[in-house]
């Protein structure tokens, strides 16, 4: 197919698909499903091999948000029979993180719900990544914690800090649909104030909101302006009691196109299968491993995942190794210059392919299932 040999060339050389290429993917069939995880994976094997990297979540604080995001279990107004506690201490955090740790993980991502961090919020994130740091000198530590202040990125990174997450997750024409207290502009302001303090901007997108494949590749030009060195891909989690309980629009394959679509137009980024890979991928996951090359072990914020064995079980499986502590994840040419550094025509973000499967498929509603374990409660994690 001259249009995958085109996508691997310009991979090849970080050079950015055009936007009638990125639909062009999406559109493809099922019988060249096959086909584009090749030609995908040919890009990503290029830039970082047969390496997986491993990240930990640790839900520093669960619940009880403010904010009205229409996809999120601890929205305002949720229904949602999750996991509610407040701020856990910098020595309850360490423990949890140590578990993810344990299991493999390079990658510790400290989450908080909420609109964004108080000062005081940020001196006891701090204490949290230097606790974390003290026990595991090697760990990369992002946090998450909401939209930035001026000079919270800073003291973050002060702190020890390699990286911060805030996710576009939508278009900007569409993102007034999903959620109405804070804007899209808020959170691109958040991802250039973590560039600027000179950490490793993550940002990514939700999938399956029901928005159409133009508003995905418009979160992928989107994302390639702001250059940030991971993107996290999510599946939505349709949770019961949520406004998006009913959005079941992803099936295995367009979940197969989105990531590879990711692929093409960030062929040198980090791409992470994030929440809802066991949801949505089901069986199909190993192929996933094909075209990102990080992901999240264990479980998620609100909702239990893949058991961490059968993480690891799944990579060997499929003939990928687990990236070491002493790997550095970024190709040289992004990497040399330190966290958030990125020189030439590199890109990020994801799309997705035709509507819904077909009418007959049953939503798989019985595969969300809400964390009960690990951090804020007695039981053991499951990584």
């Amino acid at each position: 197919m001259d249009l995958l040999n085109t996508l691997v060339d310009k991979g090849l050389r970080r050079e950015t698909p055009t936007r009638g290429e990125a639909l062009a993917v999406l559109a493809t069939s099922d019988d060249d499903l096959l086909d584009v995880v090749a030609a995908a994976g040919k890009v990503r094997r290029h830039w970082f091999g047969r390496r997986v990297k491993l990240n930990y979540l640790v839900n520093l604080k669960s619940g009880l948000c403010p904010e009205d995001c229409s996809y999120c279990s601890q929205r305002l107004g949720s229904k949602a029979d999750i996991l509610k506690y407040t701020w856990l201490k910098p020595d309850q955090a360490s423990q949890a993180a140590a578990a993810g740790l344990a299991g493999g993980a390079k990658r510790v991502c400290l989450v908080a719900s909420g609109r964004g961090p108080t000062d005081r919020d940020v001196d006891r994130v701090s204490d949290t990544i230097k606790a974390i740091k003290e026990r595991h000198e090697d760990v990369e530590v992002c946090a998450c914690l909401g939209l930035l202040s001026d000079g919270q990125a800073e003291r973050l990174r002060e702190a020890g800090a390699d990286a911060y997450n805030h996710n576009l997750n939508t278009s900007e024409s569409t993102y007034g649909d999903i959620t109405s207290t804070h804007t899209y502009a808020d959170r691109v302001d958040t991802v250039r104030k973590a560039h600027a303090a000179g950490l490793s901007a993550c940002s990514g997108l939700i999938a399956g909101m029901g928005e159409t494949d133009e508003d995905l590749v418009d979160v992928v030009f989107s994302l390639r302006e702001l250059d940030p060195d991971s993107v996290p891909v999510n599946f939505l989690i349709p949770f019961e009691g949520t406004p998006l309980a009913k959005e079941w629009n992803l099936t295995p394959q367009r979940c197969l196109r989105i990531l590879a679509m990711v692929r093409f137009v960030c062929p040198d980024a980090e791409v992470r299968i994030a929440g809802g890979r066991e949801v949505h991928l089901r069986t199909m996951q190993p192929l996933a491993l094909h075209l990102a090359n990080s992901i999240f072990l264990g479980d998620y914020l609100t909702s239990e995942g893949q058991a961490g064995k059968a993480d690891l079980e799944m990579i060997a499986d499929a003939g990928f190794e687990v990236e070491g502590a002493g790997e550095v994840t970024l190709p040289e040419h992004r990497a040399g210059g330190g966290c958030g550094s990125h020189e030439g025509s590199g890109a990020c973000g994801p799309a997705t392919a035709e509507p819904v499967g077909s009418a007959s498929e049953e939503p798989r509603t019985d595969l969300v299932a809400v964390r009960r374990r690990g951090a804020g409660t007695d039981l053991a994690p499951n990584a």
